[in-house]
């Protein structure tokens, strides 16, 4: 596996090339792109365990929505006013995002203290199962510099297309 801490650089090394790629891709829209993105989704996760890694919950925020809110509140047992306060804050975009990084629900161990509440952009990450993959082209390749499994399947996509 690629360690986390080298992700940034290679990224920004193969940053040209997979620019190059998201764009032929966009235009072109292959018709086996979404199945191809999948199994190599799939196959990346047999080999990558999220928990030896956490990349994601260490170094990026989601966007929490407002469900997200009302159903982290529920899990604190908190108004979601409290929760806002307690561990949100707007960003620039205006969206919620956790008030600090690492995660403040990560713990030591990489477990998410809050796995069943958790909100929906962490329950999605890192959005490469899910369909039309050629409309989250600009998502994917700020993820290459955080995910090994991104990172894996997007040089994996230059080969083959």
């Amino acid at each position: 596996m690629i360690a986390p801490a080298d992700l940034p650089v290679l990224a920004k090394k193969a940053e040209k090339e997979h620019k190059k790629l998201f764009e032929k891709l966009k235009k072109k829209k292959p018709s086996d792109l979404d199945a191809t993105v999948h199994r190599l989704h799939d196959e990346a996760f047999e080999e990558i365990d999220c928990l030896t890694c956490a990349n994601c919950c260490k170094t990026i925020s989601p966007i929490v929505t407002q469900r997200d809110i009302e159903r982290l509140a529920k899990h604190f047992r908190l108004r979601p006013a409290e929760l806002i306060e307690k561990h949100l804050l707007l960003d620039e975009d205006r969206d919620y995002v956790m008030n600090s990084t690492p995660c403040p629900f990560l713990g030591a161990d990489n477990y998410c203290s809050v796995y069943e509440a958790r909100p929906d952009a962490c329950r999605e990450y890192p959005h490469t199962n899910r369909r039309k993959f050629y409309q989250i082209t600009a998502i994917t390749a700020k993820n290459t510099a955080v995910c090994p499994a991104v990172y894996r399947i997007v040089e994996h996509l230059k080969s083959l297309y």
